[in-house]
This record gives C-alpha cells, structure tokens and sequence, in this order.
C-alpha cells in the first residue's frame, strides 16, 4: 500500500473578501504524479504552496509525514546572485564525483544542452547575478532535480524551456520514483506526465484519474450531466474532446478513456477545422499571393540566421514554426512584418520578399504593447473596432468577444493597470483580432494564458479565415492550430517536416548523438541552448558536406522546386487522407463501400510515405 506523504484537511485560504480555498482536503501518496489546473486566479499556485507549508492555512491543517524530503519550483527562485552556477547547482562536489553521476551528466545536458554549460559566459563557474530571469529558472529547476525528493512540487516547471527541453523533462520525470505536483497550462506534458488532475475551480477542487485527455472526457461527461441540450453544445470542453479524438492521429491510437462514451459525448460535434471551407475564405480575401520568399538572407545583427531561403506562405497556411532558440524564429517574422508595413520597400540583407497587395497583418510580439493604465478593458478594445467579422456570416461585438476572451461584463471596466499579466496578454490578442487582419503571426501567444482561455482561443482560430504562423514551445497549442509543422534546426535553412514535432525531436536527437562539439556561446536570453543546438547542427552540416562534392547551385535550385512541389502533393494527400476518414465513418454500416474507401486509403497511406522519404533526401541536397 502506498505511503502518504501530504495530507491537507479542510483547507480555507481566503483573500480579502475572496475564499480561494474553502473546506478542500486532499492527498498526495507516494507515486503519484498530479496536474493541477484551472483559470488564473483560481487557487491553483496558493494550493500548492500550502500543500508545500509555504503558506498558512487560515482554517484546516497541512500535515507531511516524518523525514519527508520536499522539493519546490516557485516562479521566483531563492538563488544566490553573487554564486555561481556550479556552486548552487553542483555543491562542492568534486568533478569526477558530480561528472561520474549518471543523473547529474542527464540535468545537465537536458537543460543546458552539455556538461560545461554551452552558451553561459563561463559554464560552470558563470555568476548567477547577471543572468535572464530563463537561465535563472533552469538553474533552479537543476538544483533541485539534481536532488534526491519524496516529493517534488513544480510551478509552471516548462516556463523558459523550448519544445525539445521540455519532452526531456516529460521524459525525466516520468522515470523518477518521486511523487510530484505540478501546476502547468502545458496540456501536452500533463498527458505525459499525469496519472491524476486537480482541478482548481471556485474554491473547490474537483479530482480526476489520468491524464489531461482523461480529464478533458470526465470533465465533459460531468458538464454533459449538468447541462442543457443548447449548453451543452457550444461547450469547449466537448470541442476540445473531439479533437482529441478525431484531430490528432498519435492520441488516439491507444485512447486510457472509453471510446465509445467519448464517441457519444461529441455525436453532434463537428470537426476542428473545415479547411477547404477556410481555404476558400482565405483566397477571396487575399488573392493568390500572401509572402513569396525568393533566395533570402536573414540576420540579426553581424549573425546570419537563414541563408538562401526561397519559401512561400500562401493564402490559408496555417503554419507551426518550431526551432532551437537562437536559429532565427522571431527574426523571420520580424522581416516580414518589416516587409509587409513598407509593402515591400525596406528587404533582408539579401533577397526579396514579395508582399501580396491585399494583406492585412497582425503581429502578436512576445513583448506586451503598454496601454493608458486608466483605460478600461471594454474601452481598449473598442479603440480598434465596435464590431468584427469572423467570416461564414460570423460576427461579435467588442463585448461578446470581451466574454469570449474571459473578461465578464464586470471585468470589462476594470483599468488596464489592475490587470494580471495573463490578462493583458489576452487584451493584446484580443485588439489584434478586433483589428480584421488576414495574415495572423503569434510569437509564443499561450505566455500567461491559462487553459480555459486557451480553449476560447483555439475556438476562435478554428473558424479564422487567413494565413498564420505561429511560433510556440506548447505543442498541443500548435498540433491543434496548425496545419503543417516548419523547423528552423540551427544549420540556416527552413525544413516541413510531414510528421511534426515528433520529426523535429528526432531530428534533434540525431544530432545530438553524432558527438560534434558545441559552437561558440551565443547571445541572448536562451543563449545555452541555442548556442549548443546551433553547434550541433552547423557541424553535422560541415560533416556531411565535406564526406562528398557538394552540389551545385543549380542542382540546390532543382532540389528546393521538387521540394515544393512534393509539399503540395502532401498538402492534397492529407486532405484526402482526412475526407477518405470521414467516408468511411459515414458508411460504417455499407462494407463494400468501405472495403473500396480502405484500400484506397492505405494505397494514398502508402503514397505518403514515399513523398516523405523523397522530400528527406531533397531537403538534404537543397
């Protein structure tokens, strides 16, 4: 039987005139690895830290059992400025003693992409003082995975991580014998992760076995219950469930919840996206040109970023853009966003972009755009529009999209001073769409958001009709927003990768067992593992080139037009591979006619696969 080892018993915490907690009990037993969710402001950071005896309860008591050896991750970390890294990470351990732990040399490099510390001014021995508030949080979370805990409590543990940082964390934490609490709006690591919920909701807390899409069925069978008929169908949670069972192959492929209740719950849910539908939208609003990149350079400052870039983002793209930090991310929709503000006029350093004649762009920078302090939410929004259209006959208020965006009527006149950081990253998004632009770029939009808002913006982007890119590490946010999945791998060059982030891990992966050294530190807040991953990748390019003759411009030229038209073939393919689906799920009860749709689409299933096999080898020559 497994050992307890925190109990809380009717736990009351109130703010002001607010009861965050009222009457909760709970407990954490050896083993068990637990999400806590819910809106910001809810409890969620207040809970664990009672459960950690960071805080007093004002009512009820938190007990641990005798010797309980805790570890917390708080959103400001404890550290010493004037130490070093090694001092607060390592202790005083000697080299070989710390350099001979197999899960010393495995925090290390998941976190920081190698023992000496690639892309920290002195490794090891670099002053914490100096560092960004990123570097100071991998540091934090080092020191106490380095540790040996019975139980580790993390507060929004993936902040500051990039998508490979945080599948080796999913990776690492899944394999400790620890038990663990942790606060994430990551949905995809707390399915990784996660064999319970905690769901913080209006001073109570609503447990759950499994993971994030347990959680999302329960939830929805729960609402189901409780709902009317018309509730229950504009419920997200119930669009959120259907998505998971419909809209991502790998999730559904061993689904941990009943499959035939989940198929009931979302009967009269349509799916995610009608992307031929949207598509057609897009081309009346935009025409046939959106951005067309032919032979670009990029730079940021005396670095070059991308080289020979020829690229073209269409009308109704929705592209997911992942790549080491430092490869040139938020560069490539600086330029053109550059581009298209002077409508061609100002170019990278080398190159041309051409800009479409009828776009429209917004651009959701991760910096958030200061407002007058006294302005009201309703009023900030209403400064861009009063009504937008959403497209299909669509449209809502600046109120109803206030609502939407989870600003109630009474939120809706509070000053923008008052509000959280979530919440002016949801205004900021909220006046770019109230703006009607066709091209959308959204540089980590999920920063701050909690998942219910999450939910109503992924809602919302569904039926939005235009071109999108979006640059985020939440690759549950992208896998569900997205279309098609683009890397920028450190080596200059912009890859599709037709099997998504998966893909990119691998290919990350691959590169770092070749055993090629770093390159030199880069700058910047996410300098380590940028500066590794740009080593990685340029010397495995350096290494394969030199093993033959390089090819020629020309043939490099040939290679990308193949490319790009392999991309194409595979953009028809998955469009097919999602209507054969759907035929056969239609004519479930005519077998001959499924046998016929069957063949045919492991015949397209085939097909694919040698696309994919011929564009790897291209993307290599090109």
């Amino acid at each position: 039987m497994a050992v307890n080892l925190v109990n809380v018993e009717t736990v009351t915490k109130v703010y002001g005139t607010r009861a965050l907690l009222d009457g909760v009990s709970l407990g954490v037993s050896e083993g068990d690895r637990i999400g806590v969710v819910g809106r910001n402001g809810d409890g969620k950071t207040t809970l664990i830290r009672l459960l950690a005896k960071l805080e007093e309860a004002d009512l009820g008591r938190v007990t641990h059992s005798g010797g309980l050896r805790l570890g917390v991750l708080t959103q400001h970390d404890s550290l010493d400025p004037t130490a070093t890294v090694r001092h607060e990470v390592i202790g005083d351990l000697a080299d070989h003693e710390w350099a001979g732990n197999a899960k010393v040399r495995d925090v290390l490099t998941g976190l920081f992409g190698g023992l000496d510390l690639p892309g920290f001014p002195e490794g090891l021995d670099t002053v914490i003082g100096p560092l960004s508030g990123g570097e100071r949080r991998r540091i934090a979370l080092a020191k106490l995975l380095i540790a040996e805990q019975d139980l580790i409590v993390l507060d929004e543990p993936t902040n500051h991580l990039d998508v490979e940082g945080i599948a080796w964390l999913a990776q690492h934490l899944r394999t400790r014998r620890s038990a663990l609490v942790v606060v994430t709006h990551d949905r995809w690591f707390l399915d990784q992760v996660c064999t319970r919920m905690w769901d913080v909701q209006g001073g109570y807390v609503h447990e759950y076995e499994g993971g994030y899409s347990d959680y999302v069925f329960a939830r929805a069978e729960r609402e189901r219950i409780a709902a009317t008929e018309e509730v229950k169908r504009k419920n997200l949670v119930r669009k959120e469930l259907a998505w998971l069972r419909r809209g991502a192959p790998a999730r559904t492929s061993k689904p941990r919840f009943r499959i035939e209740a989940a198929n009931e719950l979302i009967a009269d849910v349509p799916p995610p996206r009608d992307t031929s539908e949207l598509m057609k939208f897009a081309n009346a609003r935009l025409g046939k040109t959106v951005f067309d990149l032919e032979d670009v350079t990029i730079q940021a400052g005396p670095k070059v970023l991308l080289t020979h870039l020829t690229w073209q983002l269409g009308p109704g793209d929705r592209i997911g853009l992942v790549g080491v930090n430092g490869a040139g991310k938020t560069s490539l929709l600086a330029a053109l966003t550059e581009a298209a503000r002077t409508q061609g006029d100002v170019q990278p350093t080398a190159g041309k972009v051409i800009v479409g004649r009828t776009v429209k762009l917004a651009y959701l920078s991760q910096e958030v755009t200061e407002l007058k302090p006294t302005l009201r939410v309703l009023e900030a929004v209403q400064q861009v529009r009063d009504r937008v259209d959403l497209g299909k006959g669509r449209e809502m208020t600046a109120g109803q999209l206030c609502e939407q965006f989870g600003f109630t009527k009474e939120k809706q006149w509070t000053p923008v001073g008052d509000l959280s950081g979530g919440e002016r990253r949801r205004l900021q998004l909220l006046r770019l769409l109230m703006d009607e632009p066709n091209v959308l770029f959204l540089d980590e939009p999920t920063n701050d958001l909690d998942i219910e808002t999450l939910n109503q913006l992924e809602d919302l982007l569904d039926s939005w009709p235009g071109s999108m890119v979006v640059i985020s590490h939440d690759r549950f946010f992208i896998e569900r927003t997205t279309d098609k999945v683009m890397a920028l791998l450190g080596d200059r060059t912009l890859r599709m990768l037709p099997r998504g982030i998966d893909e990119y891990l691998e290919r990350r992966r691959k590169l770092a067992q070749s055993g090629v050294p770093a390159a030199p530190a880069a700058s910047g807040p996410s300098a380590s593992s940028a500066a590794w991953a740009a080593g990685q990748a340029g010397a495995a390019g350096a290494a394969a080139a030199s093993s033959g003759a390089p090819a020629s411009a020309k043939d490099g030229r040939a290679a990308k037009k193949e490319l790009q038209k392999i991309e194409r073939q595979l953009d028809k393919s998955s469009t097919r591979e999602t209507s054969l689906h759907q035929q056969i799920a239609e004519n479930a009860t005519d077998f001959e006619k499924v046998a016929k749709l069957d063949t045919e689409l492991r015949q397209l299933v085939s097909d694919r696969e040698e696309l994919e096999m011929r564009w790897m080898e291209l993307a290599e020559d090109a």
